[in-house]
């Protein structure tokens, strides 16, 4: 019987270890990243076109190669991190494993050029599919520049598998930052396609998280920093204000090295109980320094995976300094009095009697009197849970009651309804319970509407109608708003959308735009938060090919922005509305986001 087990060639050995170091171009642009770190650079460029399908060329003035070391840098298990097993408990490098160039050469075209500060010349190596092409010397600058041409040229399923240009770059960015974030003192640059995107010098945290993210995170961050045996840790967290429902700004780094670490995370949410939704994540950028002896880095390939020793006593000292910051900077937002409009601090002259206030109240007032006036905004509440109401002031009692009286000749209010076109009856009678909840009886009980998601429901469907017009409005002052790059360019793809729906922005240039109108609805005080969020939902549509969910996903993040919020006090017009334009919608029990926007409790119901 013959043999049936065989050694792999290294060609083929090397593309199935690229499978789990390389899955993308942004994986490659790491790997070159960190390799420039490790040399010692202090200045590193970052160049890719075709969001990296093209090419991917990092540019360093670090300490470079020899010739030698230029042709056996490709061969698999070649690094100059470590020595003996017990190397990798003493890391203090990016790179170890020594899988990264041999992967990256086995799935494409690399040129490397090299020169060492005490060598004349250096040296160029083609490599081409695991293949050394050539070898010869070379006039280049101090350092390393490999160049990553055609990348998955020789596999063409993982090619297949990437996604559009603005999905990858958006990858190739987000690795980017991730490390331009954890290497402060070090100069980056990147350019897609000719355009620069960034080009960030060396500073400090706080200088280099508004070079990348914008001017206005200089307000919305609170510093932290602790300082113990087990950890040190500095960086920032989030304000309150500022969570968002996606978690896009979540940077946790430790010993200089960007990492996934779920518990750890938690550790810095649960600090948020009670001060943002269940469903919203505040941001964060958050170093950790620990003894390496106590981490294990060497978990997965693109070691983004660590293991801690102390991982409790981390978590506890994560959460309690985060809570500090919290505590120190924000208890004077979080907690709210209602002091006097105007004190006067004037000492009172010497003898002085300060008169006894007078209180004015009506000695006619009966609260058993039912013949009391009530125009002045008592609404003849003693009829609301009346079934048995008199003609002349009829109940709605059913949807099609309210449909009806919503087509009486009522006065528009524009101001908190731009978009409707009808009214109800003034005469349905309705109550606010604790600015949250519209109460109405119905003829099968008593009807509980959720204010916010019953308005909700109405805005969505009539934004993904189509057929209403959108009330803009001009802005006096119009207002900028500044963007990431990837953000940037999924805008430009959502302008046409955002236009159909009452937005005006124009672009000044690099990634800012300008605001020259808005819908009426729209607050212009949060323009720019209300901006991030619609790229966020439409960023995540991406996913889904079809045109209509990305129409969904603005309309639902309009619809949720632009709706009344709860604890907003309604006039009893506008509540009849609200409940009007309910049973007008095609899905009236549920808000775009899924959650129950009315509920019926029979009378049978009510005293149990």
């Amino acid at each position: 019987m013959s043999d049936i087990i065989n050694i792999l060639p290294d060609s083929v050995a090397n593309q199935i270890a690229a499978g789990e170091v390389v899955d993308r171009p942004a994986s490659a642009v790491k790997e070159l990243l960190e390799n420039a770190i490790d040399a010692g650079a202090h200045n590193i460029q970052l160049i890719v076109k075709d969001a990296g399908r093209t090419l991917i060329q990092v540019v360093d003035d670090g300490c470079g190669m020899s010739d030698s070391d230029a042709r056996i840098c490709f061969e698999r298990h070649a690094t100059s991190k470590i020595h003996q097993a017990g190397d990798l408990f003493d890391l203090h490098t990016m790179g170890f494993r020594g899988e990264a160039l041999a992967s990256i050469a086995s799935i494409a075209q690399v040129e490397l050029r090299t020169r060492k500060p005490d060598s004349e010349l250096g040296t160029v190596v083609v490599i081409e599919g695991s293949h050394i092409e050539s070898q010869q010397p070379c006039s280049t600058a101090v350092g390393t520049s490999i160049s990553v041409k055609n990348l998955f040229y020789n596999v063409p399923a993982r090619r297949n598998f990437l996604k559009r240009d603005s999905v990858e770059l958006g990858h190739i960015e987000e690795t980017f930052k991730r490390i331009a974030l954890a290497h402060c003192d070090i100069a980056f640059s990147l350019h897609s396609n000719g355009r620069p995107l960034y080009e960030l010098q060396p500073g400090n945290l706080a200088q280099r998280i508004t070079h990348l993210f914008g001017n206005n995170y200089k307000e919305r961050l609170y510093a932290i920093e602790e300082q113990c045996d087990i950890v040190s840790l500095h960086g920032y967290v989030g304000k309150a204000d500022y969570a968002r429902r996606t978690r896009g700004d979540q940077y946790l780094f430790v010993n200089g090295r960007y990492i996934k670490h779920p518990y750890l995370g938690a550790a810095i949410e649960k600090s948020y109980a009670d001060l943002i939704p269940a469903d919203q994540h505040p941001a964060y950028f958050v170093m950790l320094n620990v003894d390496p002896s106590r981490l294990d880095v060497n978990i997965h390939p693109t070691k983004t995976e660590v293991r801690f020793i102390d991982e409790s006593a981390i978590f506890a000292i994560l959460r309690s300094a985060v809570k500090k910051a919290l505590g120190q900077f924000s208890l004077d937002n979080q907690i709210e009095f209602n002091p006097c409009t105007e004190i006067d601090f004037t000492p009172a002259p010497k003898g002085y009697t300060p008169p006894a206030p007078k209180v004015h109240y009506d000695p006619t007032y009966n609260p058993f009197n039912s013949h009391r006036d009530t125009s002045a905004g008592s609404q003849k509440w003693e009829n609301f849970f009346d079934t048995d109401t008199p003609a002349d002031t009829p109940l709605a009692t059913t949807p099609a009651d309210f449909d009806s009286a919503s087509n009486s000749e009522a006065p528009q209010h524009d101001t908190l309804f731009p978009m409707a076109d009808t009214k109800a009856d003034d005469q349905i009678a309705c109550l606010q319970v604790q600015r949250r909840w519209i109460v109405a009886s119905l003829s099968s009980g008593l009807l509980i509407v959720d204010q916010q998601r019953a308005h909700e429901r109405i805005l969505f469907e009539r934004l993904c109608a189509h057929n209403a017009p959108v009330n803009a409005q001009q802005l006096i002052f119009p207002i900028n708003c500044s963007f990431q790059s990837a953000d940037a360019e999924a805008l430009n793809e959502l302008l046409p959308m955002l236009r159909e729906q009452g937005f005006d922005l124009q672009p000044l240039g690099g990634n800012n735009y300008v605001a020259v109108a808005v819908p009426d609805a729209a607050c212009e005080d949060n323009l720019q938060q209300l901006l991030d969020e619609m790229i966020a939902d439409f960023k995540a549509s991406l996913l889904q090919s079809a045109d209509n969910s990305r129409q969904q996903a603005l309309c639902r993040t309009l619809a949720r922005r632009m709706a009344i919020k709860a604890g907003t006090a309604l006039t009893q017009e506008e509540m009849q509305q609200i409940v009007a334009d309910l049973f007008r919608c095609q899905v009236p029990t549920t808000s775009p986001s899924g959650k129950k926007t009315l509920t019926i409790l029979p009378p049978e119901k009510l005293m149990e």
